[in-house]
């Protein structure tokens, strides 16, 4: 039964392990809350499938740009700054979402423009932590560390969804956009306790040579192409 559950060693010797975890795991929920939030205000608000699926576009093109921008930052700039300042920009994203809602007739452009943002600093962000973790943990537990991310994610992509369902559903759009933005409150107060990550000092400043020169390998490496979809 002890070979089915999985290894905490990470969990238990690295408090940045612990700190930059729950960090994401709570930030995932509110970001599950936002997710199921938008687009039922979307309908009620225009009454258009059309204008509900045209969220995934808005998201579409900066996911690509900014997602190649942020490796090249997450090489060049601390690590854990580049997390606090776009947690920090999501949860200024929230908080506008929150007073939209709450107008006696809120406007629909808010909402294209803070998905855009958002997965412009999401697509930076997501490089930065990527990178965090072999730093924060021994190499020999890495394995064990990628497995509880795997964890994280499988039970959150199956809980998030469905309990941001029944908050909308009960509570309302205002509630949760609301706790989306306590959710990033809580967790820059969590990351902001993470041991500093300065780049190398060989690290080269981010251009748009470099991010070219990443966007051709990408393009022409099949299976990296398959993450973008």
């Amino acid at each position: 039964m002890r070979a089915l559950l999985p290894d905490l060693t990470p969990w238990r010797n690295s408090r940045d392990f612990r700190r930059l975890w729950v960090s994401g795991t709570i930030s995932n929920f509110g970001s599950f809350l936002t997710f199921v939030a938008l687009p039922v205000q979307l309908k009620e608000l225009t009454g258009s499938a059309a204008a509900v699926g045209a969220i995934g576009a808005v998201e579409l093109l900066p996911l690509l740009v900014f997602g190649l921008y942020g490796g090249a930052l997450a090489d060049a700039l601390d690590k854990r700054k580049l997390i606090v300042w776009t947690e920090a920009g999501q949860g200024l994203l929230s908080a506008a979402l929150l007073a939209n809602a709450l107008l006696p007739h809120p406007a629909v452009w808010p909402l294209y423009a803070v998905a855009a943002l958002s997965s412009a600093l999401v697509s930076v962000q997501r490089p930065a932590i990527d990178s965090l973790w072999p730093r924060i943990v021994a190499h020999e537990h890495m394995p064990a560390a990628s497995a509880l991310n795997s964890l994280r994610w499988t039970v959150g992509g199956v809980a998030g969804p469905a309990l941001a369902g029944v908050v909308v559903a009960y509570a309302g759009l205002g509630w949760a956009y609301g706790a989306d933005l306590a959710t990033f409150v809580v967790s820059v107060l969590l990351i902001v306790r993470i041991a500093a990550s300065p780049a190398a000092h060989e690290a080269a400043k981010p251009s748009l040579k470099a991010i070219a020169e990443g966007a051709r390998y990408a393009w022409s490496r099949k299976e990296l192409l398959g993450t973008y979809a």
